[in-house]
Protein backbone atom coordinates (compact mmCIF):
# COMPACT_ATOMS: atom_id res chain seq x y z
CA UNK A 1 0.00 0.00 0.00
CA UNK A 2 1.33 3.44 -0.83
CA UNK A 3 -0.08 7.11 -0.33
CA UNK A 4 1.92 10.00 -1.38
CA UNK A 5 1.47 13.54 0.01
CA UNK A 6 3.45 16.68 -1.21
CA UNK A 7 6.80 15.88 -1.28
CA UNK A 8 6.31 13.07 1.49
CA UNK A 9 6.37 9.21 0.31
CA UNK A 10 3.84 6.80 2.45
CA UNK A 11 4.68 3.08 2.25
CA UNK A 12 2.86 0.81 4.86
CA UNK A 13 4.67 -2.52 4.31
CA UNK A 14 5.34 -6.27 5.97
CA UNK A 15 8.86 -6.95 7.29
CA UNK A 16 9.38 -9.35 4.44
CA UNK A 17 8.75 -6.49 1.97
CA UNK A 18 11.45 -3.57 3.67
CA UNK A 19 14.73 -3.51 1.96
CA UNK A 20 17.57 -4.08 3.91
CA UNK A 21 18.12 -0.26 3.63
CA UNK A 22 14.38 0.39 5.11
CA UNK A 23 15.28 -2.08 7.98
CA UNK A 24 18.62 -0.35 8.96
CA UNK A 25 16.83 3.41 8.43
CA UNK A 26 14.01 2.48 10.97
CA UNK A 27 16.20 0.94 13.19
CA UNK A 28 18.47 3.46 13.38
CA UNK A 29 15.52 6.21 13.56
CA UNK A 30 14.10 4.54 16.79
CA UNK A 31 17.36 3.60 18.65
CA UNK A 32 18.68 7.09 17.80
CA UNK A 33 15.11 8.39 19.12
CA UNK A 34 13.69 6.24 21.79
CA UNK A 35 16.84 4.98 23.45
CA UNK A 36 19.82 7.60 22.56
CA UNK A 37 17.88 11.03 23.17
CA UNK A 38 15.50 10.00 25.67
CA UNK A 39 18.13 8.03 27.20
CA UNK A 40 16.02 5.03 28.08
CA UNK A 41 18.09 1.60 27.39
CA UNK A 42 15.73 -0.73 27.02
CA UNK A 43 15.07 -3.46 24.60
CA UNK A 44 14.08 -1.84 21.19
CA UNK A 45 14.28 -5.55 19.51
CA UNK A 46 10.79 -6.80 20.63
CA UNK A 47 10.07 -9.86 18.52
CA UNK A 48 7.05 -8.12 17.08
CA UNK A 49 8.65 -6.80 13.70
CA UNK A 50 8.06 -9.76 11.94
CA UNK A 51 4.79 -11.25 13.42
CA UNK A 52 2.10 -11.49 10.65
CA UNK A 53 0.15 -8.98 10.09
CA UNK A 54 2.64 -5.90 11.35
CA UNK A 55 2.45 -3.80 9.38
CA UNK A 56 5.38 -0.96 8.88
CA UNK A 57 4.07 2.75 7.49
CA UNK A 58 7.36 4.69 6.47
CA UNK A 59 7.38 8.54 5.51
CA UNK A 60 10.55 9.58 3.35
CA UNK A 61 11.40 12.65 1.55
CA UNK A 62 13.97 12.85 -0.98
CA UNK A 63 14.70 9.24 0.35
CA UNK A 64 14.89 9.83 3.87
CA UNK A 65 13.19 7.90 6.61
CA UNK A 66 11.47 11.37 8.38
CA UNK A 67 8.68 9.46 10.43
CA UNK A 68 7.74 5.64 10.92
CA UNK A 69 5.43 3.79 13.04
CA UNK A 70 4.35 0.34 13.09
CA UNK A 71 0.72 -1.14 12.78
CA UNK A 72 0.23 -3.99 15.00
CA UNK A 73 -2.92 -7.01 14.24
CA UNK A 74 -5.09 -7.70 16.80
CA UNK A 75 -3.78 -10.02 19.32
CA UNK A 76 0.00 -9.28 19.03
CA UNK A 77 -0.18 -6.06 21.30
CA UNK A 78 -3.34 -5.61 22.67
CA UNK A 79 -7.14 -7.26 21.99
CA UNK A 80 -7.76 -4.91 19.06
CA UNK A 81 -5.55 -3.19 16.69
CA UNK A 82 -2.70 -1.50 17.75
CA UNK A 83 -0.13 1.71 16.73
CA UNK A 84 3.05 1.47 18.29
CA UNK A 85 6.56 3.41 17.55
CA UNK A 86 5.07 5.91 16.46
CA UNK A 87 8.55 8.56 15.60
CA UNK A 88 9.54 11.27 13.67
CA UNK A 89 13.17 12.59 12.93
CA UNK A 90 14.09 15.17 15.27
CA UNK A 91 15.09 17.47 12.14
CA UNK A 92 11.53 17.15 10.59
CA UNK A 93 9.63 17.96 13.98
CA UNK A 94 7.42 20.96 14.37
CA UNK A 95 5.72 21.35 11.38
CA UNK A 96 2.84 19.04 11.63
CA UNK A 97 4.59 15.19 10.18
CA UNK A 98 3.62 13.85 13.25
CA UNK A 99 0.00 14.37 13.08
CA UNK A 100 0.23 13.89 9.38
CA UNK A 101 2.09 10.53 10.77
CA UNK A 102 -1.17 9.54 13.02
CA UNK A 103 -3.57 10.43 10.32
CA UNK A 104 -1.63 8.17 8.11
CA UNK A 105 -1.76 4.94 10.51
CA UNK A 106 -5.10 5.23 11.50
CA UNK A 107 -6.00 5.43 7.99
CA UNK A 108 -4.11 1.80 7.14
CA UNK A 109 -5.45 0.42 10.30
CA UNK A 110 -8.53 1.36 9.65
CA UNK A 111 -8.57 0.11 5.88
CA UNK A 112 -6.95 -3.60 7.60
CA UNK A 113 -8.99 -3.70 10.29
CA UNK A 114 -12.26 -2.51 9.86
CA UNK A 115 -14.65 -1.32 12.03
CA UNK A 116 -12.11 -2.48 15.11
CA UNK A 117 -11.00 0.07 17.52
CA UNK A 118 -7.69 0.90 18.06
CA UNK A 119 -5.48 0.13 21.71
CA UNK A 120 -2.41 2.39 22.57
CA UNK A 121 0.16 2.67 24.73
CA UNK A 122 0.88 6.42 24.90
CA UNK A 123 4.06 8.16 27.13
CA UNK A 124 1.49 10.72 29.66
CA UNK A 125 2.85 13.45 28.22
CA UNK A 126 1.26 13.06 24.57
CA UNK A 127 -1.78 12.56 25.84
CA UNK A 128 -3.13 15.75 24.16
CA UNK A 129 -1.58 14.41 20.84
CA UNK A 130 -3.51 11.78 20.73
CA UNK A 131 -6.52 13.04 21.56
CA UNK A 132 -6.53 15.69 18.85
CA UNK A 133 -6.82 12.05 16.82
CA UNK A 134 -9.67 10.76 18.83
CA UNK A 135 -8.16 8.68 21.37
CA UNK A 136 -9.39 8.62 24.80
CA UNK A 137 -7.30 8.12 28.07
CA UNK A 138 -8.18 4.08 28.65
CA UNK A 139 -5.92 3.54 32.45
CA UNK A 140 -4.12 5.63 34.79
CA UNK A 141 -0.23 6.69 34.12
CA UNK A 142 1.92 3.73 34.70
CA UNK A 143 5.74 3.12 34.15
CA UNK A 144 7.27 1.58 30.95
CA UNK A 145 10.64 1.38 30.96
CA UNK A 146 11.08 4.16 33.48
CA UNK A 147 8.74 6.69 31.18
CA UNK A 148 4.91 7.37 32.20
CA UNK A 149 2.54 5.84 29.85
CA UNK A 150 -0.81 5.54 29.50
CA UNK A 151 -3.37 3.39 27.67
CA UNK A 152 -5.21 4.83 25.12
CA UNK A 153 -8.54 4.06 22.84
CA UNK A 154 -9.99 5.17 19.95
CA UNK A 155 -13.26 3.76 19.07
CA UNK A 156 -14.15 2.29 15.53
Amino acid sequence: MDATNDTIQWQCLNFEQLTTNQLYDILRLRVDVFIVEQNCPYHELDNKDRLNGVKHLLATRSGELIAYCRLLAPGVSFRSPSIGRVITLESARGNGLGHQLLEQAIAFASELWPQQPIEIEAQAHLQGYYERHGFVKASEPFLLDNIPHIEMIRAA
